[in-house]
């Protein structure tokens, strides 16, 4: 058996850090397994179940959350949507770099992750959730005391087992918005267990999972287990549980051959002048590494174009500049007015516009880029005040270099003129 620490860029453009253990064979198959509420890839139960699954042929890879353990990233700024994005970017990896995930598991919340993201995943044959919450809106019950503070202030510091977070509004709004949907629209085996003595998850999030899934479907009661299998014989007990109830979905008479478990060496941040954005290829596909002086993210296409959509797409990023710039621009003239804004937000959209559907088209330009930008105001402010924000508006530098004659200057880099001699 072998471990090997992983990197990858999460949903966020932040490193994430990972653990790949592998057994001395070929394994049976790859698994993904995502742990629980503000807890860490290093937990007893996350470890313990995947040392287990490692001895019975299973290559099993955890990893930290953006912003926990020893992952790079601002809890604060995430949310559950992006924990699930977060294992999309790991079974990307996996998938690029050894092999695609064939079963993923999750505890607590991180079971209800991997029901929203298996459907995501087209290798996925099997899902198994331990513990979890039927829906992401239970994980509010953990600082319930503070949701008016959070909603009433936009954040507020909350101790989460023994521990303090920062939870923004974000936060709980996204909880909100997920639903349940997903796991009736799931197509991979599925494999409930929980505990009917839990006193974080009640068992009633196991029925309701279950009921809503279609089959084939499992439920595993584990019983006198608490909600984070402290108890190292419950840990096992569900790894050789999960072993034999995989093998009836995962075929093994061929299993695919695994890329060899090398540490990777880390990719060198290039050193960019201030002014400076410099884009180079991630992964010979789509995927874009973006850096400025002191940020990284990333740049995509979505899967349905053959991207891995891990980053948005150059447009949505032209979108961004405008938005972004739009807003700061309004809120600098609010804020030297002292005017009462409380608030401002930026729709955007891009599209063509053809012939007869653009008014100002000519024969010499017979479509045109059409970018449709609806601004949101809030704060008491007077019709006059109003109309000139949106005057302001359009005074962003971001708006006067799109109106503006642009020049496309394309250099050739030194390096790029080498030639063998």
């Amino acid at each position: 058996m072998g471990k090997v620490k992983v990197t990858f860029t999460g949903s966020q453009g932040d490193e994430l850090a990972g653990l790949l253990e592998q057994p001395s064979a070929a394994a049976k198959a790859y698994v993904l397994f995502a742990h629980c509420f503000t807890c860490g890839k290093d937990i007893a139960a996350a470890s313990r179940i995947s040392r287990a699954l490692v001895e019975h042929g299973f290559a099993v890879f955890r990893f930290d959350f953006t912003g926990l353990g020893s992952s790079d990233g601002d809890f604060s700024n995430t949310n559950f949507t992006s924990n699930v994005d977060d294992l999309i970017a790991a079974a990307r990896h996996l998938e690029q770099h050894y092999q695609a995930p064939a079963l993923l598991i999750g505890h607590s919340l991180g079971g209800t992750a991997v029901l929203n993201a298996a459907g995501r995943l087209p290798a996925v044959r099997g899902v198994v959730t331990i513990g979890s919450p039927a829906e992401a809106e239970h994980v509010l019950h953990q600082f319930a005391c503070d949701i008016d503070t959070i909603e009433r202030n936009g954040e507020a510091e909350v101790t989460l087992a023994g521990r303090k977070f920062n939870i923004k509004k974000q936060f709980i709004d996204d909880l909100r918005d997920n639903t349940m949907d997903n796991i009736a629209a799931m197509k991979n085996a599925l494999l409930v267990m929980h505990s009917p003595t839990d006193n974080i998850v009640s068992i009633k999030n196991a029925e309701q999972i279950y009921i809503a899934a279609k089959h084939p479907k499992s439920f595993v009661s584990l019983d006198n287990a608490d909600h984070l299998l402290s108890n190292k014989d419950d840990a096992r007990y569900v790894a050789n549980t999960i072993a034999a109830w995989a093998l009836r979905y995962i075929s093994t008479e061929q299993p695919a051959t695994s890329k060899p478990a090398v540490s990777q060496p880390a990719a060198s941040k290039p050193v960019v002048s201030r002014g400076h954005v410099i884009v180079s290829e991630k992964d010979h596909v789509f995927t874009q590494d973006i850096h400025t002086t002191n940020h990284h993210w990333l740049a995509d296409e979505p899967t349905s174009v053959g991207g891995s959509d891990l980053g948005p797409d150059p447009y949505a990023h032209l979108l961004a500049s405008l938005g972004a710039c739009t807003s700061m621009t309004m809120r600098m003239y609010a804020d030297r007015k002292k005017w009462p804004v409380t608030h401002v937000s930026v729709d955007l959209s891009h599209s063509r516009e053809h012939g007869d559907d653009c008014a100002i088209c000519d024969e010499q330009h017979p479509q045109i880029d059409v970018i449709t930008r609806s601004i949101s105001i809030e704060g008491d402010l007077t019709e006059e005040q109003r109309d000139r924000m949106m005057e302001i508006a359009d005074r962003c530098p971001v708006h006067k270099t799109l109106h503006g004659k642009i020049e496309i200057k394309s250099l050739a880099a030194a390096a790029t003129l080498k030639r063998p001699k």
